[in-house]
């Protein structure tokens, strides 16, 4: 387990209230701006997600994941479409190990083709996922809106770039199941749950169950081409009353904004001190994420014109490069020591 304390440092998360949207749009635009600038999270609160809506997805979400692994093992996780079930598979870049989790990646259109179970075996749940989704999907558009507006585009420049009813659309909403962390650990392995990384999407709108903490963010990241990033970090644990979902700002629009807008590191913390949640753990993840054939270019055009699919492959691609210089430098490492390095295997996801 790590030999020091984690460094912390109180950062405020900005709070933005979408209530009265119509008629607070500039207001609205004009905050989102400065946490966008600033920050690269933030909080929304007055979104229109009841809080039942919230605690449902949760529900189904456990039902999905308490199924058997034989069964979830029937959806699997596919890279060429983003979609599926996983499980200890993804590993990052910062860790150069796997996450201690399972996922299930859903989409809205032919991307889920024989990738949801039978109604037979979880009844209903395909219903009220999509349904959820749909919901989350109205609240990204205003988000969209605002974004676009600050940065000199149409107010429908990001909605149309992700409109969700096209075949072309890659938007991810990913359902997480963290596992419980045993509190003494002998061998000397680390459980993480989310290595340090950032997300490639336009924008993430996170859910979390209260209590269930872990989130956290380290800003100070120069470009959204690097992997390198600081050692203090700031929790992100919003008011359980407020309902809030927490947002933030992904690659895709540091690189769409010509880098204006952040897109700061995060991590689920691999639990090692007494007053860290140690508990399984449950989160839903929408990821915003551009049509395959959208053409990607901000207003000053500061990196080359690509689309929406290229982009996305161009982010798996510097993951899996950032994971084999990991990797190599391990191995290189316990050959040292005359111990023959293992080959590692990693799954690109969102």
């Amino acid at each position: 387990m790590p030999s020091e304390k984690t460094k912390y440092l109180h950062r405020p998360i900005p709070t933005i209230s979408l209530a009265d949207f119509d008629s607070r749009v500039d207001d609205i635009t004009a905050e989102l701006v400065e946490a966008a600038e600033n920050v690269g999270f933030f909080c929304v609160v007055d979104h229109g997600i009841s809080p039942q809506e919230v605690d449902d997805i949760f529900a189904q979400s456990a039902r999905f994941f308490s199924l058997p692994d034989d069964t979830k093992a029937r959806v699997p996780f596919s890279s060429a479409n983003n979609a599926g079930w996983e499980k200890n598979s993804q590993v990052r870049p910062s860790t150069g190990a796997a996450d201690k989790k399972e996922s299930y990646q859903m989409q809205f259109g032919k991307n889920m083709e024989g990738k949801w179970l039978e109604d037979a075996d979880i009844p209903g749940f395909q219903e009220s996922s999509l349904k959820f989704m749909w919901h989350v999907q109205e609240v990204s558009e205003k988000l969209m809106l605002c974004l676009a507006r600050g940065l000199g585009f149409p107010d429908d420049y990001f909605i149309k770039a992700h409109d969700v009813k096209r075949p072309e659309s890659q938007t991810v909403a990913r359902l997480l199941h963290y596992f419980e962390t045993p509190k003494q650990q002998t061998n000397g392995e680390v459980w993480h749950r989310a290595g340090a990384h950032t997300d490639w999407d336009l924008l993430t709108l996170l859910f979390q169950k209260a209590g269930q903490s872990g989130l956290e963010i380290c800003p100070g990241r120069e470009v959204s081409t690097s992997f390198g990033h600081g050692d203090t970090w700031t929790k992100v644990t919003p008011d359980p009353s407020s309902n809030a979902i927490i947002c933030n700002i992904g690659d895709l629009l540091m690189s769409w904004s010509d880098d204006r807008f952040k897109s700061t590191f995060h991590r689920v913390k691999a639990p090692c001190e007494p007053d860290d949640y140690y508990g399984e753990r449950y989160s839903i993840a929408f990821f915003n994420q551009p049509c395959r054939d959208t053409l990607i270019q901000g207003p000053l055009k500061k990196y080359p014109l690509v689309t929406g699919e290229e982009f996305t492959r161009n982010a798996m691609m510097r993951n899996f490069n950032a994971l084999e210089a990991k990797r190599l430098a391990q191995t290189e490492g316990l050959n040292k020591v005359g111990i023959e390095g293992g080959k590692m295997v990693a799954e690109v996801g969102a």
